[in-house]
């Protein structure tokens, strides 16, 4: 038992914390919910964690505290958010990157040197 036993007396039960990363949001809110938890954002001066994964596909990057301790039930699980704007990102994050082909850096026309002044070429007709 964590050492609150001494410092906090609450009449609420302990509930074992579950492993909540790499759910997506909405799952891993039903999994804290039926532990006797509820998800938070981790700025406690920012908004609500609901209102941070409102309409994004949002995924639970980690947590806090780690799974498996032990908190008193309706206590706040914090959770960190990553947005994944396709559902296979992850598997693309880990792939090598494609490699480089020189045909495609080299350009087809020579490049034009440009010279900059302060002189307006329209100036130059009105005379």
């Amino acid at each position: 038992m964590p050492d609150m036993l001494n410092d906090d007396q609450r009449a609420a039960d302990f509930v074992l914390v579950p492993d909540v990363v790499g759910e997506r949001f909405l799952k891993a809110r039903e999994i804290a919910q039926a532990a006797g938890l509820t998800l938070a954002n981790p700025d406690p001066d920012g908004p609500p964690i609901s209102e941070l994964a409102w309409r994004r596909n949002t995924t639970i990057q980690s947590q806090s505290p780690e799974p498996g301790s032990v908190l008193y039930r309706n206590d706040s699980l914090r959770v960190w958010l990553r947005s994944d704007l396709e559902p296979d990102m992850a598997r693309k994050l880990d792939s090598p990157p494609p490699s480089v082909d020189s045909a495609h850096a080299t350009p087809e026309d020579p490049p034009r040197i440009v010279a900059l002044t302060g002189e307006d070429p329209a100036d130059e007709t009105a005379e």
